[in-house]
C-alpha cells in the first residue's frame, strides 16, 4: 500500500483522536457552564483530569515495545476516543464528565504516541519526511472541525448532549474510514537504541523545564478560549468562531515550520520566537475585548503545534542518542505543565472569580521558557551510525 495513503490515514487519526477525543471539551465548556452542570472551578478540575489521563497514557506508551503492545494501544486508543465521546451524551454533572475526560486523555495519548511511532519512520523510509511532519497538522484541523460542528450545533439551538453525539458520530465515521489503511507495526516492534551516551543531563533537563513552562502556558487559553469568547460576546454566535480559527491557525503553523530548512541554531531561534509569540497571545487575552481574544487566537494558535515539533527537533540536536528515554522525560514534563494549568485556573477562579491571575502566570511562564533558550544547551556530537529514528511524543 502506498505510504501516502497510510500517512493520510495517520493524519485523519490524529484529527479524530486529538481534535475530538482530547480537545472537544473546549467548545463544550460554555454549554456545560450555562446548563449548570459545572462551575468554572469544576471546569478547571475536569480539564486537569483530561491532562492527567494524557500523562498516564503517554508514560504507559513508553513501555510498549512489542508489536502486539503497540497495536493494542493504537486501536484501543482510537476506539476508546469514539466510545467515550459517545458515552458523554449520557453524562451529567461534575464526576461523570471528570471520569470520561480522564479516559479520553489516556486514549488520545495512546493514539498519538502510536500513530507517531508508526508514521514518522514510514515517511522517512519513503523519502517524504515533510509529509511525516504534516501528519501533526491533524490535531489543528481536528480542532477546526470541532469548532465548526459546535458553531452549527449552537446556531440550531442544540445542547451539549446533542453535540457530544455529533462529535461521537463524526469520530466513528472517520475511524471506520481509516481502519484498513493505518500503518502496521512490524513484528520486530519499535527500534531501541542503547541508553549509554543519552545526551548530557543538563541539556535534557534544560528542555524539560522549558516544556513544563510551555505546557503550563499554552493550556489555559487552549482550554478556556471558548468560554472567554462566550463571556465576551454574551453567548452570541460570533464566540463560536474563535475555537475553529485557533485550530486552523495551528495547522498553518505546522505547514510553515515543516517547510523551513533544519539547522540546530535556527531551530533554537524559531523555538524561542514561538514561545514568546504565545506569551504575547496569552497577555492579549487579558485586554478584555473581542480584538484581544482575536489577537490571542492568532498569536497562541499559530505557534501551538509548531512549537511542539521544534521542541522535539531541538531534543534530537542536544541528545541524539537514547532518544526514547529522553522523549519520555519530555512527555512527562509537558504533561505536568498541562496538568498544572487547569489547576491554576481553578485556584484563580476560586480566589478572584476569573482567569486573569492564571493568564498572567501562564504568559510569564512562556516568557521565561523563551528566555531559557538565550543560553543554548550544548549539543552532543552526533554519530551517524548510531542515529536511529524514534517515535516523537508530543502534544
Amino acid at each position: 500500500m502506498s505510504p501516502l495513503i497510510r500517512l493520510t490515514a495517520s493524519f485523519i487519526a490524529l484529527m479524530m483522536a486529538m481534535g475530538i477525543g482530547r480537545f472537544a471539551l473546549t467548545p463544550q465548556m460554555p454549554h456545560l457552564l450555562s446548563e449548570g452542570q459545572i462551575d468554572l472551578t469544576g471546569a478547571g478540575l475536569i480539564a486537569a483530569a483530561n491532562y492527567l489521563g494524557y500523562f498516564v497514557g503517554a508514560v504507559d506508551s513508553i513501555f510498549a515495545r512489542s508489536h502486539h503492545h503497540i497495536k493494542a494501544r493504537l486501536y484501543g486508543g482510537l476506539w476508546l476516543c469514539v466510545l467515550l465521546t459517545l458515552g458523554s451524551y449520557w453524562a451529567h454533572g461534575f464526576w461523570p464528565h471528570l471520569l470520561l475526560r480522564f479516559g479520553t486523555g489516556v486514549a488520545s495519548a495512546w493514539a498519538l504516541v502510536m500513530i507517531t511511532s508508526l508514521s514518522q519512520p514510514l515517511a522517512i523510509a519513503a523519502g517524504r519526511p515533510r509529509l511525516g511532519a504534516l501528519v501533526f497538522a491533524g490535531p489543528g484541523l481536528g480542532i477546526f472541525l470541532t469548532g465548526l460542528l459546535a458553531l452549527g450545533s449552537n446556531l440550531m439551538g442544540q445542547n451539549s448532549g446533542t453535540l457530544w453525539l455529533v462529535y461521537g458520530g463524526v469520530a466513528l465515521v472517520m475511524l471506520l474510514a481509516i481502519l484498513p489503511f493505518l500503518p502496521k507495526p512490524s513484528a520486530s516492534g519499535t527500534p531501541v537504541v542503547g541508553q549509554t551516551d543519552a545526551g548530557r543531563n543538563g541539556s535534557i533537563a534544560h528542555l524539560c523545564w522549558i516544556y513544563v513552562l510551555y505546557g503550563l502556558g499554552y493550556i489555559i487559553p487552549a482550554t478556556f478560549l471558548s468560554q472567554m469568547a462566550s463571556a465576551q460576546f454574551q453567548g452570541a454566535w460570533q464566540a463560536d468562531l474563535f475555537w475553529p480559527c485557533f485550530g486552523l491557525a495551528a495547522a498553518i503553523g505546522v505547514v510553515v515550520v515543516s517547510l523551513r530548512r533544519h539547522h540546530p541554531h535556527t531551530t533554537r531561534r524559531w523555538l524561542m520566537t514561538t514561545l514568546w509569540l504565545q506569551a504575547a497571545g496569552v497577555f492579549a487575552c487579558l485586554l478584555g475585548s473581542g480584538w484581544g481574544l482575536a489577537l490571542g487566537v492568532l498569536l497562541c494558535g499559530t505557534p501551538f503545534l509548531a512549537c511542539m515539533m521544534l521542541v522535539m527537533k531541538r531534543l534530537r540536536d542536544v541528545a541524539p542518542h537514547g532518544y526514547p528515554r529522553s522523549t519520555g522525560l519530555l512527555t512527562a514534563s509537558f504533561a505536568i505543565g498541562q496538568l498544572g494549568g487547569p489547576l491554576l485556573a481553578s485556584v484563580s477562579s476560586h480566589l478572584s472569580g476569573g482567569l486573569q491571575p492564571a493568564l498572567v502566570i501562564a504568559g510569564t511562564g512562556l516568557l521565561v521558557a523563551g528566555a531559557m533558550l538565550l543560553r543554548p544547551a550544548t549539543a552532543v556530537s552526533q554519530q551517524p551510525s548510531a542515529r536511529v529514528r524514534e517515535p516523537v511524543l508530543a502534544a
